[in-house]
């Protein structure tokens, strides 16, 4: 099957904007719905969120659901049911398994858990949902620091579910058919997408070229239907992106 390209611009994704958010998404989430676009692959949220200090997400449920959350500004406190608590800062990869069942809460409020003095630093964020590939699993949380394998460059798997990244990814998600790389390219610097069914590359910060699409700025998207490992290269000031990897996709109807 030849590859397909779908290339979204940052100003084409909902927009939620309210007090203390700012929330940009990639596929249909809350009041925004479009049935033409509720989901890519196997991934049915990526949400780009701008918190203000001391606000934030109350407590809230979730169930069946891998939760994925990538900080690039700033901190986030999260806190949920199961009795897991921290601050998330950029370069903690963190995943929240919801399972049978989970209530979480996350917040710009570091200075609750730190004893530091108050900030006014908003914290900016991508949170990203996919199913899991069981249903009513223990619920489950995961974090681990991964800034030194980003400086050494290149892809760094970020979280998995696929066997081949047992032993070499961040953190683990319950979903075999998907896997998600990080990487901060470097100005000039090329690298390959991977080759899957499905690929989402989303760059969270600078610019980059597309083999085939040209020039990504910020908030940028392209979904990837047969990914035949095209490259992608850094802009003048090099850019953060993201590229899901996924072997199946959600089954509609």
């Amino acid at each position: 099957m030849a590859s397909v390209l779908d290339v979204r611009r940052a100003d084409e994704r909902f927009h939620t904007r309210t007090d203390w958010l700012d929330s940009r998404h990639s596929f249909s989430f809350s009041r925004h719905w479009d049935p033409a676009n509720t989901h890519f692959g196997l991934l049915l949220v990526s949400n780009d969120d701008v918190v203000a200090p001391g606000t934030g997400f109350d407590t809230h449920p979730h169930r069946d659901m891998e939760i994925v959350t990538w900080v690039l500004e700033g901190s986030l406190v999260h806190q949920d049911s199961e009795g897991h608590n921290g601050v998330i800062y950029p370069g903690l990869a963190q995943r929240m398994s919801a399972g049978a069942g989970i209530l979480h809460s996350e917040k710009n409020d570091s200075w609750t858990l730190t004893g530091q003095p108050e900030h006014q630093t908003p914290v900016r964020f991508l949170q990203m949902w996919t199913i899991p590939d069981a249903a009513g699993i223990q619920p489950g949380y995961e974090q681990l620091d991964i800034n030194d394998e980003l400086t050494r460059g290149g892809w760094v798997t970020l979280a998995s579910g696929m066997p081949e990244h047992t032993n070499q990814r961040a953190i683990g998600i319950r979903q075999k058919h998907a896997a998600l790389h990080v990487s901060r390219i470097r100005p000039g610097e090329t690298l390959e997408l991977p080759t899957s069914p499905f690929a989402h590359l989303f760059i969270a910060r600078g610019s980059a070229e597309l083999e085939g699409a040209g020039p990504l700025g910020t908030g940028d998207a392209a979904r990837i239907t047969g990914s035949d490992g095209r490259r992608i290269t850094g802009g003048p000031d090099g850019a953060e992106a993201l590229v899901w990897e996924m072997t199946a996709a959600v089954t509609v109807g």
